[in-house]
């Protein structure tokens, strides 16, 4: 049941709760409201139920919204992006590490993709630089040679965000 409500998460309606490195188990709701034994036009409770980490529960998270206004009328698009805020939150509070074996996001156009960071602590700045294609690179210091790296490497990161090089000489 929890690699199913991961797969919620990474493949389906829960997309926008995904946290890379994270388990991340979920599954939303959309509930069409009843006053008198007949359905509200319009009014609906928009809800997200999760977990992390999936694999071994520490928090669960519940959100349910009652009639949104101004917004598609799915939780995947109501819930899930402030579950996922709320979710960044726990894992610091509760000092939750990365862990192998995520189900892999199922990526569409709109989403941020992640990639391995190499290492390249040790390497020429212009070979560094022909292997860090994926991100932007802000250089520390000066030299030819990478002394540090950050994020360290083996971490995964964002397309188009930063990588720190700190630079030194041979």
């Amino acid at each position: 049941m929890r690699r199913a409500l991961e797969s919620v998460v990474a493949l389906g309606g829960g997309k926008a709760a995904y946290i890379d490195g994270y388990r991340i188990g979920g599954k939303t709701g959309t509930a069409q409201k009843v006053e008198n034994g007949k359905y509200l036009v319009g009014n609906y409770i928009m809800s997200f139920m999760s977990v992390v980490p999936s694999n071994d529960p520490q928090a669960v998270l519940y959100i349910a919204l009652d009639n949104p206004k101004n917004t598609a009328l799915l939780s995947s698009y109501t819930t899930t992006p402030i579950a996922r805020r709320i979710l960044l939150d726990i894992i610091d509070a509760l000092g939750i590490e990365k862990q192998e074996g995520q189900i892999e996001k199922d990526y569409t156009w709109e989403d941020k993709i992640y990639y391995e960071i190499p290492n390249v602590e040790g390497w020429e700045v212009s070979d560094a630089k022909k292997v860090l294609t994926n991100w932007k690179i802000e250089y520390v210091g000066s030299g030819n040679k990478v002394i540090s790296q950050s994020p360290n490497a083996g971490e995964r990161l964002a397309a188009d965000e930063t990588i720190i090089l700190l630079l030194g000489e041979e």
